[in-house]
């Protein structure tokens, strides 16, 4: 059985060694693609009130952090266009399943986001038989 909840997932584009203020500009011409991107139910900034530690922020938002709600069957789409768009880039991303279990993954080249693309299925899957 496959889980019909979508899952939640924080793309942090913090670690592309940007100055804050190209690090907000590559965030903000990201959010518009990433919202086109089949399966991608809403994406938007990170807000101020979600901070993790050692975040900055800008206008009341987290610098370099999105937030897309995703429906799990086309979470394949979403890693094909981050890998497509930044597949030697490292970007880190956190997915929050509905049942609150979270998983961590690292990309920063094709192979890796083929494999964390991987690691997020399999996570699916697990949540979806609990």
């Amino acid at each position: 059985m496959i889980t019909t909840s979508n899952i939640l997932i924080t793309i942090s584009l913090t670690e592309l060694d940007l100055d804050d203020e190209d690090l907000q500009a590559e965030v903000q011409n990201l959010l518009p693609q990433l919202r086109e991107v089949d399966g991608v139910e809403d994406a938007d900034l990170v807000a101020v009130e979600n901070a993790p530690k050692k975040t900055k922020a800008l206008g009341g938002f987290l610098l370099g952090l999105l937030n897309a709600e995703v429906n799990p069957a086309n979470i394949k789409t979403l890693f094909q266009f981050m890998s497509d768009r930044f597949g030697n880039k490292p970007i880190k991303m956190v997915l929050k399943a509905a049942d609150g279990r979270e998983l961590n993954l690292e990309a920063s080249s094709r192979e890796e986001f083929e494999f964390a693309c991987q690691k997020a299925q399999d996570f699916l899957n697990n949540t979806s038989n609990s």
